[in-house]
């Protein structure tokens, strides 16, 4: 089974947190924040806005960073995604 986003969605699988920090502290589970960074797992086909097809800019396997608070979160034969639409995404890590 395979999730295929519509319009303007983008599916996301979450990257780990980091377990310890720059200097070496280890953080338990509760402590650790959400990531916001993830992989693009597949992208719908664009949306049309005024007549106009919107473009979508990301690719299935780029990394990217997202809103913190954005998309749902989705879980599908013991995975978990985030669907998110695609001005949710706020760069592209190259």
């Amino acid at each position: 089974m395979k999730l295929v986003p519509l319009g303007d969605k983008v599916v996301l699988r979450q990257l780990e947190a980091e377990e310890t920090t720059k200097s070496g502290i280890v953080l338990p589970g509760q402590a650790k924040e959400k990531p916001q960074q993830a992989e693009v797992v597949a992208v719908g086909p664009g949306n049309v806005v005024d007549g106009e097809t919107v473009k979508m800019e990301v690719a299935v396997g780029d990394k990217v960073i997202y809103s913190k608070y954005a998309g749902s979160e989705v879980k599908l034969e013991d995975e978990e995604f985030i669907v998110v639409k695609q001005s949710d995404i706020l760069a592209i890590v190259k």
